[in-house]
């Protein structure tokens, strides 16, 4: 299948998904998700066992494209409903994904990239890399991302970076749990496949039922966390401080917050 803004390539038993809007700094458009869900779709019914994420140039994922914020503003309850459930489709679908993932982070991974980095089963990432969830700065609100957050960093450093919304480097990063391992740039994607190989050594049958096992797990909670996330998702897109906030970001000033 033939992709706008990635690349997947397969090696064996590997797949590489390349998130390849390098101009954008990878930014999540309402494309990239498409074709991040297809591609997923595609990994998992091939006979790959392990996923690598990485992204083109100097970028990881510098979260929403601006665009596509732009235009979430003046959109109806019915729209920010429908772009709430297909981001928690694709958060679900990597976060839950049947085969091992291993995110390659080679540069900033901000917002919604940020996420994308952490739900893969292993994030190591080059010295350079930064991390956050930047939303409160611009009048929004982490609903979906917390949902993981809190169950893959624990409450007191979830509090910390979705409030704060302040960016943090690779040894911070490492010292909280939200990646693995840091590596130099021009080991990243070696590394990565030294741990895919590591991992394909195991029994297949026995990493997708770990696999499962563990989504299994986690399914309940999440399914009763994900209805409020995106309730809030899609409410918080309503008011005066969002709209004040995505337009004193793409107009690179400082916002004029409002009681509400």
């Amino acid at each position: 299948m033939n992709f706008t803004t990635l690349q997947l390539a397969y090696d064996d038993r590997v797949a590489t998904l390349t998130l390849n809007r390098p101009e954008k700094r990878n930014a999540i458009s309402f494309e990239l998700i498409d074709d991040l869900l297809q591609a997923l779709d595609e990994v998992a019914k091939s006979s790959a066992s392990v996923l690598i994420l990485t992204g083109a140039g100097k970028a990881f994922c510098s979260g929403m494209d601006l665009e596509n914020l732009k235009s979430l503003i003046g959109r109806s309850p019915e729209q920010n409903l429908k772009d709430s459930e297909t981001m928690v489709r694709l958060f679900r679908a990597l976060y839950e994904f049947p085969k091992v993932t291993i995110a390659a982070v080679n540069g900033a991974a901000i917002a919604g990239g940020t996420g994308l980095a952490v739900l893969c089963d292993f994030t190591l990432a080059v010295p350079e890399a930064r991390f956050g969830y930047t939303e409160v700065k611009i009048g929004f609100v982490p609903a979906i991302v917390s949902t993981f957050l809190l169950r893959q960093l624990g409450e007191k450093h979830a509090r910390d970076l979705l409030l704060t919304g302040r960016l943090i480097g690779v040894e911070e990063a490492l010292r909280m749990g939200l990646i693995n391992e840091v590596v130099p740039a021009d080991r990243l994607m070696s590394r990565a496949r030294e741990l895919a190989a590591q991992i394909m050594e195991n029994s297949p049958t026995s990493l997708a039922l770990t696999k499962r096992l563990l989504s299994d797990h986690a399914r309940a909670e999440l399914d009763t966390q994900i209805v409020a996330a995106l309730r809030e998702n899609a409410a918080i897109r309503t008011t005066k401080n969002f709209r004040e906030g995505v337009t004193s970001f793409l107009e690179k000033r400082k916002p004029h917050w409002s009681s509400e």
